[in-house]
């Protein structure tokens, strides 16, 4: 257990740097452009199938989770709203008194402090906000309440879209990265990859998996509380393999993938912490390359 949380660690602390932030940060907002485009231009699309999908599950539970997503909806919002006052109001502070070099890094805190920040109202409120749509949803027509869900469903479609694709490029820039780390944290030389297109099929494998399995299992994500283990449990297993194989990849020359299930323990860990960063806007942006370095890290140690 002190390697695997040597290893968060290791893995929060080089998150930080501008180093691994510029992978993440380029390549995050580019993907995000680019889904937000498509997600724009087939959003009738998105919409009519959402839909459709709805008119599958019984009113009951479509008014009961619609509460639930519409407060899931507001607090990410207000996340991003509150992100984006602090740099509004207080920039030009900010500007002065934070170096170019840690700019990036405030810029994370600031937005875990907006998620820590309104996770504790919602804490102590929630149950009061979640009671408060359910009133509005009860009053409102059934083709209404079918319309915004499916609205909020079609920003999820989306925002898994982003993730799956930052799966991807994290596992194309994991060498350059690795060998970054390396070299500024460790003594030894960089292990030259030549298993890409072995990672690359595990990518590919696990995200249509990911795809089948929500599918699958899209009823669930309208039963609260089991909704939050849905998710994380899909999330976990479109990382796993994929931050797994490319760790250690790039730690020895011969891949022994026995390895990986001899210690599946610290493996599921690392990728169930990874897969927290999804939770939050702009931080879902690093929770794979978090899982790489991490992951990275542990396997480095055992070596």
């Amino acid at each position: 257990m002190k390697n695997i949380m040597e290893a968060i660690f290791f893995g929060f602390k080089e998150i930080l740097q501008w180093h691994t932030m510029k992978y993440a940060l380029i390549s995050g907002i580019v993907l995000s452009g680019v889904w937000i485009v498509i997600g724009f231009l087939s959003w009738d699309y998105l919409v009519s199938i959402s839909s459709h999908i709805l008119g599958w599950i019984p009113f009951s539970m479509v008014r009961s989770n619609g509460a639930w997503m519409l407060s899931a909806f507001i607090w990410l919002q207000l996340i991003l709203l509150t992100f984006a006052l602090v740099f509004a109001f207080f920039g030009n502070f900010i500007l002065r008194n934070v170096s170019k070099e840690k700019y990036t890094s405030f810029s994370l805190w600031v937005a875990f402090g907006s998620a820590l920040f309104w996770t504790v109202v919602w804490f102590f409120k929630g149950d009061y906000i979640y009671h408060q749509f359910l009133k509005l949803l009860t009053w409102l027509p059934f083709e209404t309440i079918e319309k915004g869900i499916a609205f909020l469903i079609g920003f999820y479609i989306i925002y898994n879209a982003i993730i799956v694709s930052m799966v991807f490029v994290t596992s194309l820039f994991s060498e350059p990265l690795i060998a970054s780390i390396e070299k500024r944290h460790f003594s030894a030389e960089p292990v030259v990859r030549d298993h890409l297109f072995t990672s690359i099929g595990y990518t590919i494998k696990d995200s249509l998996l990911f795809v089948l399995l929500s599918i699958v299992a899209f009823p669930l994500l309208f039963i609260p509380v089991i909704n939050i283990f849905t998710q994380s449990a899909l999330w976990m297993w479109l990382t796993k393999d994929t931050v797994s194989y490319d760790a250690l990849s790039l730690t020895m020359a011969n891949v022994d993938k026995e390895q990986i299930k001899t210690h599946k323990k610290a493996v599921w860990f690392i990728s169930f912490i990874a897969t927290l960063f999804n939770f939050v806007p702009i931080l879902n942006l690093f929770g794979p390359f978090f899982g790489e370095i991490a992951m990275f890290h542990y396997f480095k140690g055992l070596k």
